[in-house]
């Protein structure tokens, strides 16, 4: 099976705002960067979107390694989903998860993978998730000039 590592991240001009969302693939010495924007969104849904794109982007089933600065994505995806599953995607106080389309996604992305999840701190010293931030701060620049 490949080994993969997928470096994501998200941001937000404003929260909602323009967004960006952006991701690392690295396999080997191969490296491939993507990202996207919408107009109207929030941070988290765009840390979401990133993970999600990156997983959908492989064409098989690998290994992956998934790096995230995002502790709401990473404790999702590791910790509070098969809670939101089995009570109906409603949170612990009975409220509808919010994202659930993006959660869903992910779950499905995730699935087909063997994922090892891991926090990095943002802004910081990783060389790939500082590369994702400036890939999807750009991606939401555009979508803000773009008014």
């Amino acid at each position: 099976m490949k080994k993969v590592q997928l470096i994501t991240d998200g941001a937000c001009l404003g929260n909602p705002g323009p967004g960006g969302w952006a991701c690392v693939l690295r396999y080997g010495d191969l490296n491939k960067e993507m990202f996207g924007s919408e107009r109207e969104t929030t941070n988290n849904r765009m840390e979401l979107q990133a993970a999600v794109e990156g997983l959908r982007a492989l064409k098989e089933r690998c290994e992956v390694v998934v790096v995230t600065d995002s502790n709401y994505v990473k404790n999702g995806i590791t910790k509070w989903i098969q809670n939101w599953k089995r009570n109906g995607w409603r949170t612990s106080d009975k409220k509808p998860v919010v994202n659930q389309d993006l959660w869903l996604e992910l779950d499905t992305q995730n699935a087909r993978h063997n994922t090892t999840w891991e926090w990095t701190k943002g802004h910081s010293s990783h060389a790939d998730n500082n590369r994702c931030d400036e890939l999807a701060t750009s991606a939401a620049r555009s979508q803000s000039s773009s008014d």
